[in-house]
């Protein structure tokens, strides 16, 4: 083989520095001819004749009703004013069509929160379960607060280490002493 013999000639001291070829070339037959076998029989596909039929594909969608909120809290059905009394007996009418349209709701930016919960849960309880929310696309110009420094001038807590249970802030226990 490749590695040198009994010799200890100076000429055969050193290990050859050839890697031979002929096994590897073997081994990457053997592996060529098992995926020509194989690679047929994993694209084989039963043939099948299947029955027609001459349906059309329902394209009845629902209709979408724009419920709007603004920011003083009125309500407006597909942008008509709703007085806030109605709003229960027109989600009603709503859960009971066949399909049930789609509720959006568009609320601005400065709606409160209360006003949407109290929408959502008026049509949960009506039925409805078509609920979907709408928005402008674009970048949100709202950012989030950033966390409060603490006395180290750093972004942990005041009084010590994120994760510190009050008592056992580094401060408190100064206070103890």
């Amino acid at each position: 083989m490749a590695f040198g013999g009994f010799n200890k000639s100076a000429a055969n001291s050193m290990p050859m520095a050839e890697i031979n070829m002929v096994p590897l070339i073997d081994v990457m037959l053997v592996l060529l001819v098992i995926f020509i076998v194989t690679a047929p029989m994993i694209t084989h596909a039963v043939k099948i004749d299947l029955p027609q039929a001459s349906s059309q594909p329902d394209l009845n969608t629902p209709d979408k009703i724009e419920l709007s909120i603004d920011g003083t809290g009125a309500l407006f059905w597909n942008g008509d004013v709703l007085p806030a009394g109605d709003l229960d007996a027109r989600l009603a009418q709503v859960a009971l069509q066949t399909p049930q349209p789609e509720l959006h709701l568009r609320a601005d930016k400065t709606t409160q929160y209360q006003v949407l919960a109290e929408v959502m849960s008026a049509a949960a309880k009506q039925g409805v379960t078509k609920i979907g929310f709408v928005t402008e696309p674009g970048v949100s110009d709202v950012s989030l607060p950033a966390p409060q420094a603490g006395p180290q001038g750093d972004r942990r807590p005041p009084g010590g280490r994120p994760g510190d249970r009050p008592g056992n802030r580094p401060d408190d226990r100064r206070d103890r002493q």
